[in-house]
């Protein structure tokens, strides 16, 4: 926004010049009526001694003020100047480049087109103008000033690039090719001007005009591979196969280092239907050095997302080539996570771990390599490396809450329960914006204040986790396990077990789960029935469940039965402190 004071001196000077133009009719054109594009021209007036040092006095002041950075004080002056003789091109031009400056292009354009219309060989007001008519998008008035330029600089090949950029910007691409052209003429055969021709052409889809513009870059430069190059792609895209052929292992003749021309054989194998050749190809391009290890990315990420999991061949392949990678960049974390990502993509968890394991150590600062590592870690239910890498995370990234929340399940799972209490409380208070992580927070805290015990705030926690997904099944089932196995509050348990079935059906555990709920509720036939059901889905082999089995047998007196399930539970491990004492007195015991 213009400063006030300046404003309002402009709004004096357009009335002064106003004034000025009433009393000389062969007077100054103003500022405001230059708007209208007139061509009457300037002459100076006829200022007496002492208006003409004044005049000197005011614009010496102003050029002192804009150097100090006084702007505004400077445009009042450079005001003053023009207000005494509106035909000051100095002083119109510094007052244009000020409102330039404050981005007030429109008075800025005014008052520079005026400077430029009293003197039109001064390139400075040339370009002020021509700049200011290009922030307003006036391509075809920018273009007529460099058009006026080039009368009296017809030497400058900054003002014909200039030109050249405005006649594309306005679509004349015809006019833009004349001008690049006439560079050419001035400058000899130039590999940016024909790049600039080259892309006009390819606008024009004139492909004969580029393959003769590349033909004439490589009789100019014929020690450069990637003219060869650009002109074998060039008949690919014509479908001139056997060309492009020929100008590839020209490009090899020329230097046989050049990697990008392996890509491009590749490309090459690929359309006549030689994978083999094609991928031997792209191995030499991936052995390249002359080819970065970004570009090798983006193209290995091309085919993370575009190969299917199942396909071997292509496994075998894309791992192939990120071996490569991480031999040729042993030190670059990028090459070891990109490894990282096609290990974990086809499910070889432990190798795509190791892969993040080394791009950690060499980027320690990358939070999402970390992230990585840490799942995997979960995946893998390696709770020792949990522990201890999450805790080295969340002193790296204090402020992330996943790795509170992996050491606080971790710390969990080795018994370690209130510490995990501890950090699961501390980096809930992290979670923003993400209702699945605090989901999961407040889900994990109510399994580790049941194991404290402290029931009461399990309980709260998991109405918590219930309140942000009332579908959590994982939430559902064990937050009505442990009320059953308090025989507390069985009706809630009911609801919440048979929505956990609702919502995954045939899931040994919450199977389970429902059956003891309704044992607890002395409902034994019908327990018998969805224990049965856990059983035939996978819980043959959980002692837990044959346990619980055994239980309802026994209270529904068959007794010899439930003798024979308490046996195979304790032949499958680890059941209730009661179990081994069922087995011995053959009775039951709660």
């Amino acid at each position: 926004m213009i400063n006030k004071s300046v404003t309002y001196y402009l709004f004096l000077l357009l009335i002064a010049v106003a004034q000025f133009s009433c009393k000389s009719k062969k007077g100054a054109v103003s500022p405001s009526s230059a708007n209208s594009n007139t061509t009457t021209s300037v002459k100076t007036s006829k200022l007496s001694e002492k208006q003409q040092i004044e005049i000197a006095q005011n614009y010496i002041n102003a050029s002192k003020e804009k150097m100090l950075g006084n702007i505004d004080k400077a445009a009042i002056l450079y005001a003053q100047c023009i207000k005494a003789d509106p035909t000051n091109a100095a002083a119109l031009y510094e007052l244009a480049g000020i409102y330039n400056f404050k981005r007030d292009v429109r008075n800025a354009t005014v008052l520079a087109r005026e400077a430029f219309k009293l003197d039109s060989k001064n390139e400075w007001y040339g370009l002020l103008l021509a700049e200011c008519y290009t922030k307003e998008r006036k391509y075809s008035d920018a273009i007529k000033v460099y058009l006026t330029l080039l009368k009296s600089y017809p030497e400058r090949l900054d003002f014909y690039e200039s030109l050249a950029s405005l006649q594309l910007l306005s679509g004349k691409v015809d006019d833009a090719m004349k001008t690049y052209e006439k560079l050419e003429l001035m400058l000899g055969v130039n590999e940016s001007i024909s790049m600039q021709k080259l892309n006009l052409y390819k606008q024009l889809k004139q492909n004969d005009k580029i393959i003769e513009e590349l033909n004439k870059l490589i009789a100019t430069f014929p020690n450069e591979p990637k003219y060869l190059g650009m002109l074998g792609e060039t008949y690919m895209e014509k479908g001139m196969k056997e060309k492009a052929l020929e100008s590839y292992l020209q490009v090899l003749k020329l230097d046989s280092t050049y990697g990008l021309v392996h890509l491009s054989l590749s490309d090459y194998y690929k359309t006549i239907k030689d994978e083999q050749k094609s991928f031997d190809e792209l191995k030499l391009a991936f052995k390249s050095e002359y080819i970065d290890i970004d570009n090798k990315i983006q193209l290995l990420l091309r085919f993370y997302y575009t190969s299917k999991d199942t396909d071997s061949v292509e496994r075998t392949k894309n791992l192939e080539l990120c071996k490569i990678l991480t031999e040729l960049y042993p030190k670059d974390a990028k090459a070891h996570s990109v490894n990282g990502d096609f290990l974990n993509k086809y499910k070889q968890s432990k190798d795509a771990r190791n892969a993040y394991r080394k791009a950690v150590e060499l980027d320690k600062e990358k939070f999402v390599l970390w992230s990585q590592l840490l799942i995997l870690n979960s995946e893998l239910n390696d709770f020792d490396a949990m522990y201890k890498e999450s805790t080295e995370a969340m002193e790296l990234f204090p402020n992330q809450p996943l790795p509170y929340l992996l050491k606080g399940i971790a710390a969990m799972q080795l018994g370690k329960s209130q510490e995990a209490v501890d950090v699961l409380k501390q980096g809930v208070t992290y979670v923003v914006d993400n209702k699945p992580m605090l989901g999961q927070f407040y889900s994990s805290l109510g399994d580790a204040y049941n194991k404290v015990p402290d029931h009461k705030l399990s309980d709260e926690a998991y109405e918590k986790a219930l309140s942000v997904d009332s579908n959590n099944v994982f939430v559902l089932n064990n937050y009505a396990y442990y009320l059953s196995l308090r025989n507390q509050d069985l009706e809630r348990a009911e609801q919440m077990s048979k929505r956990s079935n609702e919502l995954a059906p045939n899931n040994d555990s919450y199977l389970d789960t429902y059956g003891w709920i309704l044992y607890q509720m002395k409902k034994y036939s019908d327990a018998q029935i969805w224990i049965e059901k856990a059983i035939q889905n996978g819980g043959a082999n959980n002692s837990v469940i044959l346990e619980h089995y055994g239980d309802i047998l026994y209270q529904l007196g068959k007794k010899d039965e439930a003798l024979k399930y308490w046996k195979m539970a304790k032949d499958k491990g680890q059941g209730s402190d009661f179990l081994n004492k069922k087995v011995v007195d053959q009775k039951l015991y709660e």
